[in-house]
């Protein structure tokens, strides 16, 4: 689309030939450019893109008001900020206009009467996409004047008449017109409130104080909600549930290897924690494993969900030990399963439990642990791969393990076990000497869940005992 922002009239804007649309007729036009084009508009959303992105690609080329349903850490949020990206870049709008009025056909009375007045000589501002959008966290202390407007005091004492339209003091909804309002947690506004969006979302006017204007907004509404919220205490009225076009479910990654790469992509990242830590994959799956267990768990409130959050914490919690295992040792670093401990402070109040018991919690979490480790390693070995390794802890052999140990420790114990290479070439484990650390921690550890080799309390794997 060719550049107008340099146009600072209403009359050069006519000359231009630019054409207005509506904010649905927009979205829907870039959403068909980029579909045509084979590009995401959502990037930076993972584990979508054969269930919701389909259904929201739909809802907008249906020009339908959207509630997008999911439990906590879904990427709600993040889906309805990327529709964003579907707004052209700039659009005219006639200069100190509150709520973004349409040049060419205004519908408030201050830009009505400066049309009036300057007639091609009206001044224009463009806005930005980022201006065009607004959201509103929904809490029981939102009032109709948040989101619709109000009569402004001060106008009245400058000595405007209380009929005067211009006495009026907008709302965040009229000031997004032309551009996209969400609303988030949408079961939280109170009855009072949704009523007030009756009109706003099928006849598109606002009424404010008894005032006897007819604002047809130009606005396209998106709402999130929590379907615990949604469906188990209604608390969306079924007129305001009848006014949204489309109901789009979304949903946890379906596979591991989606919910890694919303790890890789969301965790805080640190320069030198970059350069400084290597991670081994399977570190990664066992973090990931843990919150798919999670989701399954029947100690865990599944209607209250297990958001990806826990994912994310808990992976910047390993990487955050093994950094400051940097601090004493040498050359790079890697988590290690002696790192998973320090998961429990970075998970324990992320999920609710069904049932309330002292110290349930921290034994969930090791539970899942050891359940995720034993998937984990399942997915790489087989048992029968171990019976040399196995032979040498029965003869005698001991390991010591822990998470202040330094990596030569463990590059030392793998030249005294002749079978252990073959095992750490199953895991494409590198020279490095904090890989090595890593990957042994780990088949050692598989051993120890599947029986076949003991752990005390300070981290020393010997023979299993009769």
């Amino acid at each position: 689309m060719k550049n107008h922002s340099n146009l600072k009239t209403l009359g050069e804007l006519k000359d231009s030939g630019y054409n207005v649309t509506s904010v649905k007729q927009e979205l829907r036009r870039n959403l068909i450019t980029k579909i045509k084009a084979q590009e995401d508009f959502c990037p930076d959303v993972k584990g979508f893109d054969n269930t919701v992105i389909p259904q929201l690609e739909n809802a907008v080329l249906a020009g339908q008001d959207i509630i997008l349903l999911g439990e906590r850490g879904q990427a709600k949020s993040r889906l309805i900020r990327n529709m964003v990206a579907l707004l052209d870049e700039n659009i005219p709008t006639i200069s100190g206009c509150d709520i973004n009025d349409n040049p060419f056909d205004p519908i408030c009375l201050s830009c009505k009467e400066k049309l009036r007045e300057f007639g091609n000589e009206t001044v224009i501002k463009w806005l930005s996409k980022e201006e065009r959008y607004s959201e509103k966290l929904a809490t029981p202390d939102i009032s109709v004047s948040d989101l619709i407007g109000e009569i402004d005091p001060i106008k009245v004492a400058e000595g405007r008449y209380l009929s005067d339209e211009l006495t009026i003091h907008y709302g965040l909804i009229p000031r997004t017109n032309r551009g996209i309002f969400c609303i988030n947690e949408l079961p939280d506004l109170s009855e009072r409130i949704q009523v007030s969006l009756f009109n706003l979302m099928q006849e598109r006017d606002i009424q404010i104080k008894g005032h006897k204007i007819l604002l047809p907004l130009d606005v396209l509404i998106v709402a999130s909600a929590n379907p615990e919220d949604y469906t188990n205490r209604g608390r969306i009225i079924t007129p305001l549930k009848d006014r949204y076009g489309a109901q789009i479910r979304t949903h946890y990654p379906k596979i591991i290897s989606e919910e890694i790469a919303i790890m890789e992509q969301e965790h805080t990242k640190f320069t030198d924690t970059s350069e400084t830590v290597i991670t081994p994959y399977y570190m990664k799956e066992i973090i990931a494993e843990f919150t798919a267990l999670a989701r399954r768990s029947s100690d865990i409130n599944q209607q209250s969900g297990v958001s990806l959050r826990v994912s994310i914490a808990n992976f910047e919690t390993i990487l955050g030990a093994a950094f400051k295992r940097s601090f004493t040792q040498k050359g790079k670093v890697s988590p290690r399963i002696s790192d998973l401990p320090n998961i429990a402070s970075s998970t324990i109040g992320k999920f609710e439990l069904e049932t309330v018991e002292e110290n349930q919690e921290h034994r969930i979490v090791e539970d899942l642990t050891k359940a995720a480790i034993l998937n984990i390693f399942s997915g790489y070995f087989k048992i029968n791969d171990f019976s040399e390794l196995i032979k040498q802890f029965e003869e005698g052999m001991e390991i010591m393990t822990g998470a202040d140990l330094p990596s030569s420790h463990y590059v030392n114990s793998v030249a005294n076990i002749s079978t252990l290479q073959q095992h750490l070439d199953v895991l494409n484990c590198s020279s490095e000497p904090c890989e090595i650390a890593s990957a042994v921690e780990f088949i050692l550890e598989g051993l120890h869940l599947n029986k076949l080799i003991n752990k005390d309390y300070t981290g020393r794997y010997a023979s299993s005992l009769e």
